[in-house]
């Protein structure tokens, strides 16, 4: 075919046309990709953070004394265990967790207990917590105590039941033989002091049915042994060791001053105790024992009464139960306090040097001017 030298440039002229509305069009989709891919980059991250900050981000505040709790009692509700967290101030954001605990079905499965909520904790792993019901136990302290009241009132200090429910139920004397074999006043020696690891939600009757636990496990084959080689029962252990540790604290005179009492059971002698005494004037804080004092009418006074009194005058720990199950062996009938107050006692074997020491003992109380 002839070369036409005319068409050629208009030809020419189209197809660069051509060329150049692809070569828009694709510059152009790639800027819309673009934007299309940072929307989504920016939607994504703004979910991603917005998911991070309602899951994941740290949301139990600071605290400079230690982790926080809450505390969420027995029949509490969503709406409760909401007002707690505001008002102790518990969160950095109550809302996410409002938002995340309500779409987990939160407020239909609300556990009771003692919570631990540690600094960084975010909402997600607070609500696992809380949700299965993980809470933190206590570490339950039982001080020695003389009187019902002095138990309920530590057990209230601790944990979630009441003072009032506890002391009904040491009264319950039908309740008590049958379920634990004591009776009104034995009931007391069921609780040992010492430290216990305690839900804090634990109900009444479950802190009675723990602590009578950790008593059974006590009186092991070889202890209820050594009782009986001593022909005492593990109340009367209980009893006599209660004597033993108001006498003194020092762990080296326990089972000397245990000894003593032993022998005078023995011989069919008034143990004439004085904290038993005490216990029946109703005054431990008397320091010098007048003559009037023994003439108190009550089972409690040894002075007057033969053999152990009817129950502990105060919870005897491990150590000095042990010390009445392994006494010294000696034919000592006596003791009193050193005159030094060294807190020791002096010991004798008959009532001639107990009156010798006796006279040391009251002629400090004489310089120190003691009455009472």
């Amino acid at each position: 075919m002839p070369f036409d030298a005319g068409t050629f440039p208009y030809r020419l002229r189209f197809t660069d046309c051509s060329l150049a509305s692809r070569s828009s069009s694709s510059k152009l989709w790639r800027r819309v990709s673009a934007a299309l891919l940072l929307l989504l980059l920016v939607l994504g991250g703004a979910s991603l953070y917005a998911a991070w900050r309602v899951l994941w981000r740290p949301n139990v505040a600071d605290s400079a004394y230690g982790p926080a709790y809450l505390f969420i009692r027995t029949g509490a509700t969503y709406q409760s265990v909401l007002d707690s967290l505001e008002r102790h101030e518990l969160l950095q954001e109550p809302a996410t967790f409002k938002w995340l605990a309500e779409r987990r079905g939160y407020p239909a499965q609300v556990h009771p207990g003692r919570y631990r909520l540690d600094f960084g904790l975010g909402n997600a792993a607070l609500l696992d917590r809380l949700l299965r019901g993980e809470q933190d136990t206590v570490d339950f302290v039982l001080d020695a105590f003389k009187y019902k009241p002095q138990l309920a009132r530590q057990m209230q200090r601790q944990l979630e039941a009441d003072s009032t429910s506890l002391r009904r139920l040491l009264n319950r004397q039908a309740w008590l033989q049958q379920q634990y074999g004591v009776d009104t006043t034995s009931v007391l020696t069921l609780f040992i002091p010492g430290r216990y690891r305690f839900v804090w939600n634990t109900s009444t009757l479950q802190f009675v049915d723990s602590m009578a636990a950790h008593h059974r496990r006590f009186w092991t084959a070889e202890r209820r042994r050594r009782a009986d080689s001593l022909q005492l029962s593990p109340t009367e252990v209980h009893v006599l060791a209660s004597i033993v540790q108001r006498e003194t604290a020092k762990p080296e005179d326990k089972p000397v001053i245990a000894g003593v009492y032993l022998n005078r059971l023995r011989r069919g002698m008034r143990l004439q105790a004085d904290p038993t005494l005490l216990w029946a004037i109703g005054n431990f804080g008397v320091k010098r024992v007048l003559n009037q004092d023994k003439l108190v009418d009550s089972p409690y006074n040894t002075y007057k009464h033969k053999g152990l009194p009817p129950g502990p005058i105060t919870s005897a720990n491990r150590q000095t139960l042990d010390a009445v199950l392994k006494p010294a062996a000696h034919q000592y009938l006596f003791f009193c306090a050193r005159p030094d107050g060294s807190g020791f006692s002096d010991f004798a074997v008959t009532f001639a040097e107990h009156k010798q020491n006796a006279r040391r003992y009251q002629r400090r109380l004489d310089s120190l001017n003691i009455k009472r």
